[in-house]
């Protein structure tokens, strides 16, 4: 039901429908949301995206803001973590073991003001007060043209999707090799309590064969006595004995 239709119902003194009430709040509640969007993607239009592709050792967000923040206003900053294996390194050598980065984006409310940022900056000395650790680094900034926000977003939702992905296959790999290794420990094992056994049954045979009694033959000893007294007796038949 239309407007003009519940208008007409009303006027005419019919009873007003409670749904057709609903349906207008929602359209109305649509109606802003996209002018609120609209006015959103006209700001977003309007913002410039500046790129540092170094960052300088213990810079963070807030202070890269404090320093940026004078050239212009900034809407959004983002800084990638540097890579984990590299601050557990750094840690072991004993140098800084807060979180450090890597590259970020810097978001401008104006197009011309990032990029008037950029061409002045690129190359240059931070500076500041000498007593600044970052006084000596060299700002490594560009303007990115025809760059959004969204696509920085869309950017790093692949990066962390690729990441997941090679960090699952990593998983993935040690499980086999995992696997491997103990099914080649058990493979082992079996192969010595086999080889156990076999020493166990050789050495039984070994004892057996040993406790086995064969037929010995007489002293030689006991022969040459009888052999002497049956050629004594021959003698004494042949030559006669002596009386």
């Amino acid at each position: 039901m239309t407007e003009e239709e519940v208008v007409e119902r009303t006027s005419s003194g019919g009873e007003e429908d409670p749904t057709s009430n609903e349906v207008i709040k929602k359209e109305e509640q649509k109606d802003k949301r996209k002018k609120r969007l609209l006015k959103e993607t006209e700001k977003a239009n309007k913002r410039g995206v500046c790129y540092l592709s170094r960052v300088p050792p213990h810079m963070d967000p807030l202070k890269l803001r404090q320093i940026l923040s004078q050239y212009g206003e900034i809407q959004r900053i983002y800084l990638t973590p540097e890579d984990p294996a590299a601050q557990v390194h750094r840690k072991k050598a004993g140098g800084f073991r807060g979180q450090e980065f890597s590259e970020g984006w810097v978001e401008f409310t104006k197009k011309s003001v990032a990029k008037r940022v950029a061409e002045m900056l690129n190359g240059e000395q931070i500076g500041g007060k000498k007593r600044s650790r970052f006084h000596y680094d060299i700002w490594n900034i560009k303007y990115l043209s025809k760059f959004k926000w969204d696509d920085l977003t869309e950017e790093i939702a692949y990066k962390s999707a690729i990441r997941e992905q090679k960090l699952a296959l990593e998983i993935s790999a040690a499980k086999r090799e995992r696997d491997f290794y103990l099914s080649k420990v058990d493979q082992s094992v079996a192969l010595s309590n086999i080889e156990e056994r076999l020493k166990k049954r050789q050495k039984g045979e070994q004892v057996k064969k040993v406790m086995r009694q064969f037929p010995q033959k007489k002293p030689v000893a006991e022969e040459t006595e009888k052999k002497s007294q049956l050629s004594s007796d021959i003698l004494a038949g042949v030559f006669g004995s002596s009386s």
